[in-house]
Parts: C-alpha cells; structure tokens; sequence
C-alpha cells in the first residue's frame, strides 16, 4: 500500500466515522461519552497529581537540596498505630529538645539550624477574626528552612526571640483577609487574645500541602513568631519541636547526618544495640511519602477511567457491528472492485479509532478546563503535564483499534458474492 494510498484510507475512513455519528446520534454520542468519561478522569486527576507533586518538590527544596530533618518520631505514609508499644514504639520517644539543638549547631559540619513548632490559633483585628490559622514559631534565621521573602518590612532578630518579644510576621495571604489594601505594618493583631505587632509581611510559593513540618499549606492565612515569643506568651509545647538542618556546602548530606545521629544517640545515652529514639528524615524521604499517598489516586484513576474507556470499547463494538451490517453492500462492491482485505480491516479500524479520539478530545478539554478551574480558585496548583494528552489520546486511539477489531475483522472477510446479495 503507497503512502497516497494510505493517507486516502485514513482520511475516507474519519469521513465515513463522521457520516456514521450523524446518522447513529445516539450510539455515537453513548460510545463518545464512555471515553469522554474515562479520559476526563485520567486528565482531572492527572493535573491535580502532577501539580501537587511539583508543589511539594518546591517547598522541600526550599531549605536547600542537602537540608534534612529531626523529628521525635518517624514519618510514614499509611503506619498501623493503636496506641500500644507494639505498634507504635516511637510513641515514647522524648521529644527534640532546645538543648540538642543547640550543640546540633556548634557540629562542624553544619551551617545552619532551625527550630520549629506547628500550631493553630486566633488572629483577630479590629471586627475581623481568622479561626485556626496557621501558626509557626521559628528561631532565628528560620527564612534559611521555609524560604520565600519578606516582602514588607522585615525579619525578627535573635535578640527578640530571646527576649519573646510580642512581634509577628504574617503572610500575604493573612496580611490580605485582616488588613484588606492598609497597611498592615506596625498594627497589632490579637493572637489567642494576646496582642502582637506586625513587623514584617512574608511571600512564599504558594503550595498545597506545605511544608512538611508547617501549621498550614503555602497559600493559607499564616503568621510567624519567634519561637521563644510562642513559649512564653502564648504557651507553645516544646514536646512537638522539630529542627531543619542544613550542612555546610562542603560537606555530604549522608556526613552530616552521620554527626547529628552520633550526637543525638550520645546525647540520650543510646547503647550501640539500641534503635534511635528520634528520626531523621531526607527531603527524598519525604517526597517519597508523599509520592506513596498520592498512588493511591493514581490506583483509583486508573480504575475509574478503565470502566469509562470499557464503556466506550463496548459501544464501539455495537456502532462498528451495526455499521458493517448496514454496508454489506458497500463492501461486497468495494471487494469487487479488487479492495483488499487489509484495506477493508484498515478502513474500519480508522473508523473506530475516529470515534474513540473523538471522545478522548472532547474528555482532554474538559478536564484541562476543569484542572484551569481548579488552580484559579483552589489551592491544589493543578497542571496538565504534557505526558498525560500523549497517553489520554494515544490510550483512546489503541482502545478504538482493539474494540474495533472484531466488527472490521467480520468486515474484512465478508465473501463478495454474498455480500453483493445482501438487502
């Protein structure tokens, strides 16, 4: 078969594909939706997953590549725990302590530490009040582990945080929903009905999830304290500090870490034979939980755009069997003629494969919409990454070719005579 051949094939089989879905309205529009369906769910879910995991690959960037963590106990994606030592033997661990961190800081190989607690609280200023905001308590330098800028004023001082002073930063966000366009600069905001002083106004990256030790995801109302300010004003509990850790450039991340477990097992009287009481955990480590949490979706995808595109297969099935039916005749005098087996097979196969990609763009452009929607007017940075209109069209395409096989078999054997006879 010549290419002009070929290409007058593919372009008479869409042409029949067309006459076909205006002629079987309602069997063309069943088998478009069945696909439509299940590409649509493909693309949605696909955008959401894809965003997220580019959100989260940022914020644990933030901190630097070779940053790592300290936690009281072990993170884990899925983790049976009912409470008892058998389950959950971390759950004695004695939590971080500001001690530890300290000598953590005077290692040789570290440049920088910083220590953290999580909570949620108040906000409160004038007749508008935030409930269950994000809180963070940071010692000094805490911009080095979360990133981003202060856009408007600026950072606290290791002096204020160990004087806790009443000072707080907010994010652009927070400084939005309690200020609207004032200025939110040198006003005192009530946090948990104590009154703090706005010094500074933060932007980060919005993200969905945040930070893996933050109060709240990126883009979320958000304040930051000093973490000596928490304590003393607004009664933080230490039990739940944990430290970013970031080496010197010159050092290995595996060296550092090394140091920091010998410190810490030293430090709280470890034998050699027993497990550490604390965990350390690699921004790898992380994305690697999270990519654990978000299979799932891609299982239930998956799954949910099967049963769309099997509906759609099936409808190929019975639109292709009753388009070979109606054009017995057509192919007995195409046969006649001298077409080919094959360029009967073929004709039909680019026919189905027609109506499946139809279904596939119709599923692609209301997912991209869908997914536009979603990262306009929610926090999930849903994007539509390139590999999955490659699959969704290509997946579309294979399923009209192997649902469309049986009817253009049946087709492409049809015996000349008998179907020159058919009425």
């Amino acid at each position: 078969m010549g290419f002009s051949s070929w290409l007058f094939n593919i372009t008479e089989g869409i042409g029949i594909a067309f006459s076909a879905i205006r002629e079987n309205k309602v069997r063309a529009a069943l088998t478009i939706l069945g696909v439509a369906v299940g590409v649509f769910v493909v693309v949605t879910l696909s955008a959401a997953v894809h965003g997220i995991n580019e959100s989260v690959a940022k914020d644990l960037a933030s901190a630097g590549p070779t940053s790592f963590y300290l936690y009281r106990r072990p993170v884990a994606f899925a983790q049976i725990c009912d409470g008892t030592d058998d389950t959950c033997p971390s759950r004695r661990n004695p939590p971080i302590t500001l001690n530890e961190a300290d000598k953590i800081s005077k290692l040789p190989e570290i440049q920088a530490i910083t220590s953290h607690v999580g909570t949620q609280a108040t906000f409160k200023y004038k007749d508008k009040e935030l409930d269950n905001a994000g809180l963070d308590g940071y010692s000094a330098g805490w911009l080095d582990a979360d990133g981003g800028d202060i856009v408007q004023g600026r950072d606290f001082t290791y002096a204020e945080n160990t004087t806790g002073a009443r000072i707080v930063i907010v994010n652009d966000k927070m400084a939005e929903r309690l200020f609207g366009d004032s200025d939110p600069l040198d006003k005192f905001v009530e946090i948990n009905s104590v009154p703090f002083k706005v010094i500074g106004v933060h932007h980060n990256v919005a993200s969905f999830l945040g930070k893996p030790s933050s109060s709240s995801a990126g883009n979320d109302p958000k304040a930051m304290i000093p973490l000596e300010s928490g304590r003393r004003q607004l009664g933080f509990v230490l039990r739940r500090l944990d430290l970013t850790i970031k080496p010197h450039s010159w050092v290995p991340r595996d060296e550092a870490i090394d140091a920091v477990t010998a410190l810490m097992r030293g430090q709280r009287g470890l034998k050699p034979s027993a497990p550490d009481n604390f965990a350390i955990v690699t921004s790898d480590g992380l994305m690697a939980i999270y990519n654990g949490f978000f299979g799932v979706f891609f299982v239930i995808m998956i799954a949910l755009s099967a049963v769309g595109l099997m509906v759609g297969g099936v409808g190929v099935i019975a639109i292709m069997m009753i388009s070979v039916t109606e054009r017995t005749r057509e192919i007995g005098v195409r046969k006649a003629l001298g077409a080919t087996r094959k360029t009967i097979l073929w004709q039909f196969l680019v026919e189905a494969a027609t109506l499946t990609c139809i279904g596939a763009g119709i599923g692609l452009i209301c997912g991209s919409g869908v997914a536009f929607l979603v990262n306009k007017f929610t926090p999930v940075p849903a994007s539509t990454p390139p590999m999955a209109i490659a699959a969704a069209l290509g997946v579309s395409a294979v399923t009209g070719i192997v649902f469309g096989m049986l009817p253009a078999a049946r087709a492409s054997r049809l015996d000349p005579v008998e179907a020159l006879r058919y009425e």
